[in-house]
């Protein structure tokens, strides 16, 4: 899973829209990620394919903004790669015994 998708992921924890998601990786990373708009919407199309995400909503009245969120599949995606992150912090802490 790449940094974007955990993110992306991460965002969508609660329904949210494109440019909405593209403002909470901002903030959830201190604005260290800064996703384009064809990165986000890339990965959205392939997230929906894999079917974890899904749209939770869609607003006709507004260009057709639509609403995402993470579903059951892509919780345990995201928990998956949670896991592995974790391992890879604990096997980190190994570099210390070097010195």
């Amino acid at each position: 899973m790449t940094e974007a998708v955990y993110y992306i992921l991460l965002a969508l924890r609660k329904p949210n829209h494109g440019y909405g998601i593209i403002q909470e990786v901002e903030r959830l990373t201190g604005g260290r990620v800064a996703l384009g708009a064809g990165t986000l919407y890339g990965a959205i199309q392939t997230l929906e394919k894999k079917m974890w995400i899904e749209i939770y909503s869609v607003d006709t009245t507004s260009r057709k903004k639509k609403e995402y969120v993470i579903t059951d599949l892509g919780r345990a995606a995201f928990e998956a790669e949670r896991v592995r992150l974790e391992e890879l912090l604990k096997n980190a802490e190994l570099m210390g015994e070097l010195k």
